[in-house]
Order: structure tokens, then sequence, then C-alpha cells
């Protein structure tokens, strides 16, 4: 019986907020919007990444408003991003999970696959998955359809009720929930704990609380 947790990685994992943020605030200058503090962007980050500009516009961005947001973020992000590090404790979260008999993991992101992929073997960690996937084709949209995927790739002796994703996001339970499988979302990312509990699964302030959590849920 294989005992398995599907990874987030921006702002799980890999601790960028500060470069999500500065990237943030780029996009906004381009459409005469003030930049906000990181207190004020996990209060109202939401995903579909639309939706969020929308709230801020107060209006839905036209076409153009939306490219030019998306470029600017993703220019400022891979400026800063090369500054940040991973959590606290990681790389020995990932060999302690192993460690243990009928455990596996893997890693499902919506930053673009072919940039995921050499950041997460720059740090060392790729052996660790038994997958890395990042996202394809446009962004901006939801997890649960590439979560789909990623499970599937896995293959079929991966038992839902012993699957646990970690995330950061509203979005990433909402995903989890959608395919059958457990979520414990993570406080250290892109949400506030408040909103994060809204939807129902267990909120923790760690990764080491994380893992204990996804060990809980799986019997």
């Amino acid at each position: 019986m294989r005992t398995h947790i599907v990874w987030d990685w921006n702002g799980t994992l890999f601790h960028d907020m500060e470069a999500v943020l500065g990237a943030s605030n780029a996009a906004f200058a381009t459409v005469g919007l003030d930049p906000l503090s990181l207190q004020e962007y996990r209060e109202l980050y939401e995903i579909p990444i639309p939706r969020f500009y929308q709230r801020l516009l107060g209006r839905v961005p036209s076409q153009a408003e939306w490219e030019a947001l998306d470029d600017a973020f993703h220019d400022r992000y891979r400026e800063l991003s090369p500054d940040c590090g991973l959590t606290t404790g990681v790389p020995d979260l990932l060999n302690g999970w192993l460690a243990r008999p009928g455990r596996s993991q893997s890693l499902l992101s919506m930053y673009e696959h072919e940039r995921l992929v050499p950041v997460v073997d720059a740090f060392g960690l790729t052996d660790r998955f038994l997958r890395v996937d990042g996202r394809t084709g446009a962004s901006g949209g939801r997890k649960a359809g590439f979560l789909a995927a990623h499970l599937t790739a896995l293959g079929p002796d991966l038992e839902p009720a012993r699957t646990v994703l970690i995330g950061d996001a509203v979005d990433d339970a909402q995903a989890a929930l959608e395919s059958g499988i457990h979520a414990v979302l993570y406080t250290g990312g892109s949400h506030t704990r408040e909103k994060l509990e809204v939807v129902g699964v267990p909120v923790v302030d760690s990764l080491a609380e994380a893992v204990a959590v996804a060990e809980e849920l799986t019997g």
C-alpha cells in the first residue's frame, strides 16, 4: 500500500513570495494600479488569475491588458526568483518521507514546465520525485485539469485515499477534492490562513506539520 504526496512548488517547497509580490507589482503598474503590500496581496489573491486582476481593476481586463499584465509578471519574476530559496527544511522533509517504506512523492506546479524542470534540478531535488510536471499552455488557469493528468500519469496503483496534495492556495485544495484525493494547505505562501480555512481541509503553518497531517489523513 503506497502513500503518496503531490507537492506544489511556488509558495510551498519554493519560498518565492517576495519575487511573486515584486512581479505582481510590476504587472499592476502596466494598468495603473498601485503596488500592494505582501499582506494585501495574500488577502486579495485568487485563482484564476484574471479574476484576481478583475477584482483589483473593478472590471474585466481587456485582452491587451491581460497580455501586458501577464508578460510583465513573468518578465519580472524571472529577474527576481533566482534570489529565492527553498522553504526551511525542505530537503530533509523530502528525504525523510522517502526513507519510510511505502512512501512516494511527486511535484506538480502551475509554473511553466520548461522553466520549472531546470529550477528543481538546480536544487538537486529531481530524483526525489516520481514525476515533475509544470504547466503547459496558457497561464492563469486552474490546477484541477493538470492534477487529474498528473495522477493518471503516476499510474493505476495510486490510491486516492492514500494520496495527499500539499499546497499553499485554495485552488490546490479545490483541485485535490475534484480528483478525490486529500489536501493540506500551508500558510506560508499566497493566501492568508483565513482564506485557506474556508475550504474545509487541514491548514498548517509549516511543511513538517503538513507531512504529519498527511500521514494522519492516509491512515
